[in-house]
């Protein structure tokens, strides 16, 4: 991917011409598959893309798959009331996440701020007629009526695709819901709000197990939250939560039921030098992700992406700045709350390229290898089949190129908070506002 514009990206998207705020995307995420892809807006509903078989003929030599087109649309959560706290209850999706394909049909995890969801998406193309007992309509007949008794056949029909809620797990949380993530051993899932870590059984929705309560006895001397959590790919008994002061607390269930008291905690010494009004906002981990390999662990602060070695705690093996020259805006930032932007950070599918978002419909990557970052922009002229994705860069000083984007000129409404990375191929989903943009490298998204 080239600094003169060259990245050979192949792209499809779908856009909105207007914003409403319940078409707002609030998060993304590629099933372990990658065939499905699943969006969550802020008004409650879920939409699953499916990606369509690859054709023959132009679209191999272009080296395309296939395209990803509606496969299914439902009201995952309506909004509420806690009648207790007089509060209302935002329908707004704020997490999903796959469970492992067992059988035919798929199931994910849909969570708003209280109130997690367990839907089963199936498909159905036959149809059972010749009833005793029903009449074609449905009607239920006069018993009297029936003389003889048939077998019931099933008959093609046109194919349908059929979402139902399996489980509702309530009651869990007292604050917002930040995080879910499912466990390896594919029967128990946990789930994170401001101050404590449930886990939960995929078939049990009565009771959760709190495995982390932050909670102090005083709220007043409360003086950090718990930001993400996520269970280990591999090993069912570790998982990672991240706080609001820049920590991650590696925890094993194996040495306690209630792991209050961390394994291992990954911090950074402050640089006294840089102390300043913004820095505890500033180093809040917004998200924290483990690598496929499960050896690194990825987060994400305001201005910077953090790689982490589970086995070095005193500090990140690669930092790469995101976007260092707002260090100077910040006290405008936090004016117009842009500093508590929750930024997400994705790996590829071999944990050699990582990507996060930022302003003006700009995300970016980087080669863990070579070090080396680039800007790509999520804008319109980007969505047209086989359009060139083009590199961007913002002006800071020095000698001014064409294209080059004053850091005054950068549109903070536009931002790139969600984003998901397809699991086995160079494929990527940026949600920005109201718009999906889908991007596939033709060559490869490891050569930045």
């Amino acid at each position: 991917m080239g600094e003169d514009g060259e990245s050979p990206k192949i792209n499809h998207s779908f856009l909105r011409d207007y914003v409403t705020e319940a078409d707002v995307i609030s998060t993304v995420e590629f099933n372990q598959t990658g065939d499905l892809l699943a969006t969550g807006d802020k008004g409650g509903r879920v939409v699953i893309f499916q990606r369509e078989t690859e054709s023959k003929g132009e679209s191999e030599e272009l080296g395309e798959s296939g395209e990803y087109n509606v496969y299914s649309t439902f009201q995952s959560h309506e909004p509420d009331f806690d009648y207790l706290k007089s509060l209302e209850i935002e329908e707004k999706i704020n997490k999903i996440r796959w469970l492992p394909q067992q059988n035919a049909a798929h199931f994910l995890l849909s969570t708003n701020d209280k109130t997690i969801k367990l839907w089963k998406v199936s498909e159905r193309d036959k149809r059972p007629e010749g009833y005793n007992l029903k009449d074609e309509e449905g009607r239920i007949k006069d018993i009297s009526t029936v003389t003889s008794l048939r077998v019931p056949v099933l008959k093609p029909t046109d194919l349908m695709v059929e979402v139902r809620p399996r489980r509702i797990f309530a009651n869990g949380h007292t604050y917002h819901v930040n995080s879910i993530s499912v466990n390896s051993d594919g029967e128990t899932y946990l789930s994170a709000d401001d101050l404590r870590v449930n886990m939960w059984h995929l078939d049990i929705t009565d009771r959760s197990f709190n495995i982390v309560d932050i909670k102090p006895a005083n709220m007043e001397d409360l003086t950090e939250v718990i930001t993400a959590a996520e269970f280990h790919p591999q090993h069912c008994h570790l998982f990672v939560y991240s706080s609001s002061k820049g920590t991650l607390r590696l925890c094993d269930m194996r040495e306690s039921a209630l792991c209050d008291k961390h394994s291992k905690i990954f911090e950074e010494p402050e640089d006294p030098g840089n102390r300043s009004f913004f820095s505890e906002i500033i180093s809040s981990v917004s998200d924290v992700k483990f690598s496929h390999s499960g050896r690194y662990l990825l987060t994400r602060d305001y201005l910077t992406v953090k790689v982490w070695d589970l086995n070095m705690e005193k500090g990140p093996v690669e930092t790469y700045q995101v976007h260092e020259y707002l260090r100077s805006k910040l006290c405008s930032l936090y004016e117009n709350d842009c500093i508590f932007d929750k930024f997400e950070c994705v790996w590829n599918s071999t944990d050699s390229v990582i990507m996060t978002g930022a302003y003006n419909s700009f995300f970016r990557m980087f080669d863990r290898e070579t070090g080396r970052g680039v800007t790509l922009e999520a804008w319109r002229e980007s969505s047209k089949p086989r359009a060139v994705l083009r590199t961007r860069r913002v002006y800071t000083g020095g000698r001014r190129r064409r294209g080059d984007v004053g850091v005054d000129s950068l549109d903070f409404t536009k931002k790139i908070l969600h984003m998901a990375w397809h699991p086995a191929e160079n494929i990527i989903a940026i949600a920005a506002t109201n718009n999906l943009y889908i991007f596939q490298d033709r060559v490869n998204a490891e050569n930045l």
